[in-house]
């Protein structure tokens, strides 16, 4: 789960970490009220679930109350493009009026899990304000890491290599020291799966102050964190996640052609790299879990198919715990009271896949059958790239 900036610094601040003062706006006239309490100069920023804000138009430095009042007008209620937002951008709804700061440099650091050691790692890079993913590709060697120890954690000498690396010296590398490692305590505390602060600055009195600073939190815990849990703004999320998750499907949008439904994140990722082996672009990661019956798979259906650029579907369901003739009676069902004009490949393996395949044969609904994984790739691929309906 992803919370605005203004959210995120709020829990800084609970931890102790450095953040500018700032007031959350609204409206307009709650953010030109924030920027008066606040004083000049003061920085209007969006509040978008997406990164990049400032090169987007997003942030902007005002002197007086005219110009907030320009900044303001043209911020609030108007939709906002970055790298990350795609070309139809997204309309910024709230606002974040903080002190102005005096920088002399800016960092970069951020914490996640790594999946190859399963562990916590914090990153830091002299590179501040800038985007860690081009900073990796082009000077990978100006990011610095370590990995949290297995119970115990991230360690003094570990912070003090990170300070060393970040080039801080004197009393700015005490109040390194203090605030990685009041960072990493947030990262631990609250359950989350990255904390970033970019930049993080060094100002022009030697204090440490996270400038930006974004959270996600690993789902699974919530149930251990309602307080962040009512942070959620379904109006940031794409419609059809926030329905599939009523359901407790998984589901995102993608930008292909190809509507797949799946059982397993593994057996999704697999079916989408085939479909891409064979010329296709997959429409959506659909995947249903253990939970594969008639329900499930007419919901699931239904939100594949509120994208208008799916032209095939690919049901592809490994049985195991869930049995494949149930499967194949779902999708049966399912597809009488769904509304599918679409070309249907359907792959079954496993638990009375033989059954399956004989329950779907017998049915008089109009649906290609594969027996293997690649079959039923160049199957949907072909019928998506001609158009053919059922």
């Amino acid at each position: 789960m992803k919370i605005h900036e203004y959210q995120a610094k709020e829990i800084l601040n609970r931890f102790g970490v450095n953040v500018p003062r700032g007031i959350p706006a609204f409206s307009r006239k709650e953010a030109l009220d924030a920027c008066t309490l606040m004083g000049f100069p003061c920085v209007v920023k969006a509040q978008i679930h997406a990164g990049g804000r400032g090169k987007g138009g997003g942030v902007i430095i005002v002197e007086n109350i005219d110009e907030a009042a320009a900044a303001i007008d043209k911020i609030l209620g108007s939709p906002l493009v970055t790298k990350q937002t795609g070309p139809e951008g997204k309309v910024v709804k709230r606002l974040l009026i903080e002190e102005g700061i005096e920088i002399d440099r800016e960092l970069y650091v951020g914490i996640v899990i790594d999946r190859q050691t399963a562990r916590p790692v914090m990153m830091a890079s002299t590179e501040g304000g800038m985007e860690i993913e081009e900073v990796a590709a082009a000077t990978p060697e100006k990011i610095f890491r370590e990995d949290a120890l297995p119970g115990f954690g991230l360690q003094n000498f570990q912070y003090a290599r990170m300070v060393s690396a970040l080039k801080l010296t004197g009393e700015s590398a005490k109040k390194g020291i203090v605030f990685l490692r009041s960072l990493y305590n947030v990262f631990r505390r609250t359950d989350a799966s990255m904390v970033e602060v970019n930049p993080l600055v060094l100002t022009k009195n030697g204090d440490l102050i996270a400038l930006d600073a974004k959270i996600n939190f690993d789902d699974n815990a919530l149930f251990r964190h309602p307080e962040y849990r009512e942070m959620r703004d379904i109006s940031e999320e794409e419609p059809t996640e926030v329905e599939a998750s009523k359901y407790k499907l998984n589901y995102i949008r993608l930008n292909g052609n190809v509507g797949c439904m799946v059982n397993g994140a593994g057996l999704a990722m697999a079916t989408m790299d085939i479909i891409k082996l064979h010329g296709g672009e997959p429409a959506n990661f659909l995947d249903v879990g253990g939970i594969a019956s008639p329900e499930t798979v007419s919901k699931g259906f239904k939100i594949i198919m509120t994208d208008k650029n799916v032209r095939a579907v690919l049901i592809n369901i490994f049985g195991g715990i869930v049995r494949c003739d149930r499967v194949a009676q779902g999708i049966i069902d399912a597809l009488k009271t769904s509304d599918i004009d679409v070309p249907i490949v359907v792959r079954l393996e496993g638990t009375n896949a033989i059954e399956a395949r004989n329950i779907l044969a017998e049915s008089p609904l109009k649906f290609e059958v594969a027996e293997t994984l690649e079959e039923a790739a160049k199957t949907v691929v072909s019928a998506a790239e001609s158009g053919v309906n059922q």
